[in-house]
Order: C-alpha cells, then sequence, then structure tokens
C-alpha cells in the first residue's frame, strides 16, 4: 500500500514539473514576423519633358573685315580702303528661354545615362558702328535667333535624389550676320548673311529629383557654330583718277556660353516595376 502510494506521488510530480521544464526550453520553430517591403530607391529611368530660361553671352566678340581693290592702279580707291577698320568688336548677350525632351536609364545606384534635345529662343542682337576718318565707316550688325542641341548625358548620382552630369553632342543655331560700308561721297554698299550653322555643344549641371515626378536643374553650355562670312558687297568708287571697283567682307565666329536653369516632369513609360521583399 505504502509502495503504490510514493509511486503515484512522483509520477504526479513528473506530470507535474514536465510541461515547466519543457516550457523553458528554446522552440525549435521561429516565431513569425512581420518584415516591410523594401522601398524602392528613387528611378531616374524613363521619359522626360520640360522647360529653361537663362541667359547667353558670345565667347568671341571681333568681326573681321577685309576689302580689297580690283583696280590695277588702285590710287583712289585704297586711299579710301584704308580709311575703313580692320575688325569692329559687337558682343552679342541677351536671355534664352525654351524646352527640353530626353531619356535617362539609371544602370546601376550611382551611375546613369542618357539623352536630350532642347531648343531655345534667343533674345539677342548687336548693332555697333566704327568710324574711322571723316571719310568712311562700317556699321554691323550679328545675332542668332534661335540655338538647340541633342545631346548624350553620362550622370553620377551624388545621392538617390540629386544627380551630378557631363554633356555633349551637337549644336545648331540660325545665325546672321550684316554690314554697311559708307563713303564719301560715292561709296554706299552692304553685305549680309543669314544661314542655319551646325556646330558642337559640351558641358554639365546639376539635376534634384525633388519629387517622384519632378525634377529641378542648373547648367552650362558652352556652344561653337563656326566661322560664317558674308559673301561680299562690291562697290564703285570715282576719284580723281577715275572709276575704280573695290570689294569689301565681314566675319566672324559664333561661340559663347549659356547659363541656365530648367524643371523637367517625369514619365512612368518603360519605369521598371518597384522591388518588393519577398519571404
Amino acid at each position: 500500500m505504502t509502495k503504490s502510494i510514493v509511486v503515484a506521488s512522483a509520477l504526479a510530480l513528473a506530470c507535474a514539473v514536465g510541461p515547466a521544464i519543457a516550457a523553458d526550453l528554446p522552440s525549435t520553430k521561429a516565431a513569425p514576423a512581420f518584415i516591410p517591403p523594401l522601398a524602392p530607391p528613387p528611378l531616374w529611368t524613363g521619359f522626360y519633358v520640360g522647360l529653361n530660361a537663362g541667359y547667353t553671352w558670345s565667347n568671341s566678340d571681333t568681326v573681321a573685315q577685309s576689302y580689297w581693290d580690283t583696280d590695277a592702279a588702285g590710287l583712289g580707291a585704297n586711299a579710301l580702303i584704308g580709311n575703313f577698320p580692320a575688325s569692329i568688336n559687337a558682343n552679342v548677350s541677351g536671355f534664352i528661354g525654351g524646352g527640353q525632351i530626353g531619356y535617362n536609364s539609371q544602370v546601376s545606384d550611382k551611375f546613369l545615362w542618357g539623352v536630350e534635345a532642347d531648343i531655345q529662343g534667343v533674345a539677342t542682337s548687336s548693332s555697333t558702328a566704327a568710324l574711322t576718318g571723316a571719310s568712311a565707316y562700317t556699321t554691323l550688325s550679328r545675332g542668332i535667333d534661335y540655338i538647340g542641341t541633342a545631346r548624350g548625358r553620362l550622370g553620377y548620382l551624388v545621392t538617390p535624389t540629386l544627380l551630378a552630369y557631363a554633356t555633349g553632342g551637337l549644336a545648331y543655331g540660325q545665325t546672321n550676320l550684316s554690314a554697311s560700308y559708307l563713303g564719301a561721297p560715292t561709296i554706299v554698299a552692304s553685305d549680309s548673311y543669314s544661314d542655319l550653322r551646325i556646330g558642337y555643344a559640351v558641358g554639365g549641371g546639376l539635376e534634384w529629383l525633388f519629387a517622384p515626378r519632378w525634377s529641378a536643374k542648373v547648367e552650362y553650355l558652352y556652344y561653337d557654330l563656326g566661322t560664317a562670312s558674308t559673301p561680299g558687297a562690291v562697290y564703285a568708287y570715282t576719284s580723281a583718277l577715275g572709276s575704280q571697283i573695290s570689294g569689301a567682307q565681314s566675319s566672324t565666329r559664333f561661340d559663347g556660353h549659356i547659363a541656365r536653369a530648367g524643371l523637367n516632369y517625369h514619365f512612368d513609360w518603360l519605369k521598371p516595376a518597384p522591388i518588393v521583399a519577398k519571404f
């Protein structure tokens, strides 16, 4: 009887202590945990359009003047040609404004490449007069009506939302140059040039993605459209020695600087889907 009571008590104690000890042992099954999806980094990939405005100024201000005399003797005409200026400085500067369209491809968390095309009107013109002596002077004007570019871009993401980039490519612009040559008292001639010129542009800038679809940028470009010349004006001059035939021509280089700011709207076209973590 006593032995049965002891065995029963031992079994009861084991049943009571066993669950408590089991509760203290580590679980082999991990507790479920909520892991939020990874937030995708700001993505620059996609098309964009925007507006820009800024200021432009010429790099080369000199308009060279050349004169010639077709008369063999060249006496009276050469005396007058010597009174014309050899060059005139004409700075071209003013405000510009227009728009751009482009595409970015973000290839890593630090680098992207892209292409951009833009066009803007130029509110610039320059007119100057040079008087040398009392018998001859030249007036001229030159300007660029509009300028555009088609460039590639290579960018480095300083932060996920701040892009520093270098850019370069094609530049084009409508250029014009005109001159008038006046002498005492029988020389009155004019000469003009107007044409679309092709060149190149290089530069760089910073762009800030301040909202999912909006970015603001500041940019500098140097452009070079090459040297252009007027066809040349031929005029008659009568001196004490008789009739003389002379000519004049103007030439200048169209290159300059652009500093501007812009605002871009980014589309979702061709943009990859956000990355979401799965477990």
